[in-house]
């Protein structure tokens, strides 16, 4: 009697453990899931509260310095706004070399949610760095100065260029677009931390049309992309993306199917008033 007694005291004490620890698991769960909606509910609120208080001066910043947001009506500006004011909160931008002012990380996080304003998951979560250079900067052993790149640590972005770039919209450069483009590939490929499903699953069907095009750069084929372009896939991307935006209408023309990828994958037209093709569901 004795010896068939342990193994159920055995079995009932692994049963006690289980138990607790689903226990624990699920309080944990629980407060997780409180202070996320406690935080959210924070950030709504306080974006209310800015957009009650301050949207006409921001409305005016974004109109001056961003073509795209311009273009928007009414009802696309706000929704715009509000997912600037979210990418905002979400970022800890860093100064470096430079005072901070309070256009900069709207301004900045303007061009990211210009790039994502047709996809659901905008905020490219995996960064929660953003580092504002002054002007160019070297990085790692190349001389090479930079306008901006994106590594695991943050994004990184020349102010100088930035505000150059968008201020000659229009000419197919812009540092801005081409950052944040490498940002949602990371995002998306690399560190999975807020990927968009729908982006991350059509880009293969993007990727059947750009390639050729990509292919034929590299063997010295000329377009209306900039050479840059021809480096790598991934500046083909980026460049694909800053001349989408900054030349749409020469890009639709003169490259049409590669044109319709991007619109598709990305989920809006620029020539387009409401942009989106398809309202995304956040």
């Amino acid at each position: 009697m004795v010896g068939k007694g342990r193994p159920k005291t055995r079995i009932f004490t692994l049963m006690s453990s289980a138990t607790s620890n689903m226990l624990t698991i699920g309080i944990v769960l629980l407060v997780f899931f409180v202070i996320r909606r406690r935080r959210r509910w924070y950030q709504r609120n306080k974006i209310d509260q800015l957009l009650q208080t301050r949207q006409v001066d921001y409305d005016s910043l974004l109109s001056g310095y961003n073509p795209y947001y311009k273009s928007l009506a009414r009802e696309g500006r706000d929704r715009f706004l509000k997912r600037v004011l979210l990418f905002v909160q979400s970022k800890r931008f860093e100064y470096i070399h430079m005072e901070s002012q309070e256009s900069m990380p709207l301004l900045i996080s303007a061009a990211a949610v210009q790039l994502t304003y047709g996809l659901d998951h905008f905020l490219l979560d995996y960064f929660s760095t953003i580092y504002v250079v002054s002007n160019k900067y070297t990085y790692g052993l190349t001389a090479t100065p930079y306008e901006g790149h994106v590594s695991q640590d943050g994004i990184y972005l020349s102010w100088v260029d930035f505000t150059r770039e968008y201020a000659e919209y229009g000419d197919g450069q812009n540092v801005g677009l081409h950052e944040m483009a490498h940002a949602l590939t990371y995002v998306n490929f690399t560190a999975h931390e807020g990927r968009d499903p729908t982006f991350h699953d059509a880009f293969v069907h993007f990727s059947a049309v750009a390639r050729p095009v990509y292919e034929r750069m590299k063997a010295g084929d000329t377009n209306i992309l900039n050479s840059y372009a021809a480096t790598n896939y991934q500046e083909f991307w980026a460049v694909c993306i800053e001349t989408f935006f900054e030349r749409s209408a020469d890009f639709s023309n003169r490259l049409p199917e590669l044109y319709t990828a991007l619109c598709t994958l990305l989920n809006q037209d620029p020539l387009t008033t409401e942009k989106f093709l398809k309202v995304p569901t956040t």
